[in-house]
């Protein structure tokens, strides 16, 4: 099986193989090779924790932004 992922040897960037179409399914996109590979990444660098913390920064981010257009759209339906 190729290698998915690929560590420079500084260590400061990643490069991923990339496939040539989009998943359609939430399930696919999960078991799509980009995916994979970032999870193997992760996981093989012992990165859970970083990765969580990382992943919950921009879950609150996505939730404040919601919250702030969610009373402007209010507004224009009534």
């Amino acid at each position: 099986m190729a290698e998915k992922v690929k560590l420079s040897e500084d260590g400061s960037s990643i490069d991923f193989v990339q496939s040539d179409s989009l998943p359609t399914s939430i399930k696919k996109f999960r078991q799509s090779p980009e995916i994979e590979g970032f999870y193997r990444f992760v996981y093989e660098n012992d990165l859970q924790r970083e990765a969580f913390e990382i992943l919950e920064k921009i879950v609150q981010r996505r939730k404040a932004a919601r919250v702030k257009t969610k009373p402007a759209k209010a507004a224009k339906s009534k």
